[in-house]
């Protein structure tokens, strides 16, 4: 068994200065990015790391491959982060890695800093320790998972040959809940838009010009309220297409997972759940797909009728969903609620992701559930679902026809995406020895593939 420390403060003041770096994808200079991506490049000097250009931000590759005879695996990560939100709202700098108790807080330290960062020192533990690693390791990560991965695709399929692997093992994607360990055996799609609706050629005096022309925010008013029934169900023709019917077995195992909606609805603040009628909580959270609207701007608190509003819509997809489709469904929702005096249109994004999911006896799923109850003795390991979306995972399927495992140490609970985002500090030590568990099982016990 490898040793590991890593509440020792030489591992949180490396940790630090990964997390000290804005890398916003969306919206940082290409001189940030390329320090976060010389930041990973320098921790895999061991790997032989380049930072490589794309026609975005750079990716940051490496490889091992001193196991002669064993399996070849990919890990699979992203150093951007989410914007910080209003900063205000955070207890501390969010760039400013803070222990907090027994957490440490900062914008990135859960997805996905802390959790590539837990894989760096399982990797360079090996080579101190023992002089190798148990089987060939080779690594990516990207700067764009946070705005869906737009240049991915083009620098998996121009370098395919050199990212070939058995298995792909990503450091994305968090756990269930931090009291019981967890595989997920998939992940929902993406399909994402805005919903634009023009009006007069400029903003107009809302006293001068008022209930003499149409107004573009009650137009996209209307259109966003048509998109679902009173019940919660999407009301868009064509929005459920493709979708298998949840079989009673899968209801019966989710039903057989403890979950205290009261509990989870009080964390929330709220009292009262919302959704796709016929379905529990959980099963809308796992199983069913959603359309939900993340945003809407036009005009502002200085009486005006605005020219132009905006909505910014996503849809977190399941099996059998065509992300083309659902978004050809939603323009042909939208584009038939034309008003008088107003000009409507849907701008899709160019990230579409369907959804993904990996057969539950699948030889690295069971490779995974016996490294976590090593870590975790005498726990079930739970089979679930990631919600949200990892662009990347369809992506190797298709290109390198390797599946992805998930196997991150981040917690859904740990405010991902929102102010005073966190991670466990117990994570670091408890990821580290499940790594050394799962990398060891596939080199000796498991064929990945």
């Amino acid at each position: 068994m490898l040793c590991f420390d890593p509440g020792d403060a030489a591992y949180l003041a490396e940790l630090a200065e990964f997390v000290a770096v804005p890398s916003i994808s969306r919206d940082a200079s290409s001189a940030t990015m390329g320090a976060a991506a010389q930041w990973l490049a320098g921790q895999l000097r061991f790997a032989d790391a380049q930072v490589v250009a794309t026609d975005g931000h750079p990716v940051v590759v490496g490889a091992w491959l001193g196991a002669a005879g064993a399996p070849t695996v990919l890990v699979y990560g992203h150093y951007d982060v989410q914007p910080t939100g209003a900063e205000a709202e955070w207890a501390t700098p969010p760039f400013q890695l803070t222990v907090d108790g027994d957490v440490i807080r900062g914008r990135g330290v859960s997805d996905d800093k802390g959790p590539v960062y837990i894989v760096l020192k399982t990797a360079q533990a090996f080579l101190a320790l023992e002089g190798r690693l148990p089987l060939n390791v080779k690594f990516l990560f990207e700067g764009e998972e946070e705005i869906g991965s737009p240049h991915l695709p083009a620098f998996v399929a121009d370098h395919a040959s050199d990212l070939a692997a058995d298995l792909v093992i990503s450091a994305d994607g968090a756990m269930w809940r931090p009291d019981e360990p967890s595989v997920a055996v998939k992940s929902k799609g993406l399909a994402s838009m805005d919903i634009v609706v023009h009006g007069a050629s400029t903003d107009l005096h809302s006293g001068r010009y008022g209930g003499t022309v149409a107004n573009p925010l009650h137009v996209l008013a209307d259109i966003l309220a048509s998109l679902h029934r009173p019940d919660g169900a999407v009301a868009v023709g064509g929005f459920y297409d493709g979708i298998p019917e949840l079989s009673p077995q899968r209801r019966r195992e989710i039903a057989d997972i403890a979950f205290d909606v009261p509990r989870y609805l009080a964390e929330l603040g709220l009292t009262e759940p919302h959704g796709e009628p016929g379905f529990t909580t959980l099963e809308r959270l796992w199983e069913r797909p959603t359309l939900e609207i993340n945003g809407v701007r036009g005009g502002g608190k200085y009486t005006v009728i605005p020219h132009v509003a905006v909505a910014n819509v996503s849809c977190r997809l399941v099996p059998g969903q065509d992300p083309d489709a659902v978004i050809e469904a939603i323009a042909a929702h939208v584009t038939a609620r034309q008003a008088a005096g107003a000009r409507v249109e849907v701008r899709a994004d160019d990230a579409r992701v369907p959804a993904y999911t990996m057969p539950g006896n699948h030889p690295a799923i069971r490779a995974a559930t016996a490294a976590l109850q090593a870590v975790y003795p005498g726990q079930r390991v739970l089979l679930t679902c990631i919600p949200g979306t990892l662009p990347a995972t369809t992506l190797f399927e298709r290109v390198l026809g390797a599946k992805t495992l998930f196997f991150s140490f981040s917690t859904a609970d740990e405010k991902l995406h929102a102010p005073n985002e966190y991670l466990r500090i117990r994570r670091l030590k408890e990821g580290m020895r499940a790594w050394e568990h799962l990398w060891r099982l596939l080199a000796t016990r498991h064929t990945p593939t």
